[in-house]
């Protein structure tokens, strides 16, 4: 019998290298808006949302002053962070785009709708809100049908 995860097994936190301390927690904490829980001396610190113990954790312990990893290299793709409503996606775009703050993409899913930024260590972030299970769309048997349209950020900006 082939083993099965159990269903509400979730992924708990992800945990970054990054060159510069205060850059990341700058983009983590001040520009996306994750809380501080915790500084672990001056080499890494814990962000969460909701009080939580930490959803994101970033340390320099191996790479402080390093370059980003390259691209085309295993690896890191990017950290997923799911937002509960629609709107709560556009605020946080909208104050990405008032920022200033560089996108690298933003799609409709079927499943979610997602807009693709980097961190200012070159890791892939990812923003998204998932479309209730009833919206899903499927296939013929029964299946997830997802793809990869546009999403049209003019309108979800102007939803916040």
């Amino acid at each position: 019998m082939t083993y099965v995860i159990p269903p509400k097994t979730h992924i708990g936190h992800v945990h970054l290298k990054v060159a510069d301390l205060k850059r990341s927690i700058a983009f983590y904490r001040d520009l996306l808006g994750f809380e501080v829980t915790m500084h672990y001396g001056d080499q890494a610190v814990f962000l969460s949302a909701g009080g939580y113990h930490h959803h994101i954790g970033l340390n320099t312990w191996y790479s402080k002053g390093a370059p980003p990893a390259p691209v085309r290299s295993a690896g890191l793709f990017h950290t997923a962070i799911v937002f509960p409503t629609r709107k709560d996606l556009a605020v946080a775009v909208k104050r990405l785009v008032d920022a200033g703050y560089p996108l690298t993409g933003a799609s409709d899913h079927g499943v979610s709708e997602a807009v693709y930024l980097d961190d200012p260590d070159g890791n892939g972030v990812e923003l998204y809100r998932d479309r209730p299970k009833d919206e899903w769309p499927l296939q013929p048997d029964g299946s997830l049908e997802m793809f990869t349209h546009p999403l049209d950020l003019e309108k979800l900006v102007s939803e916040a």
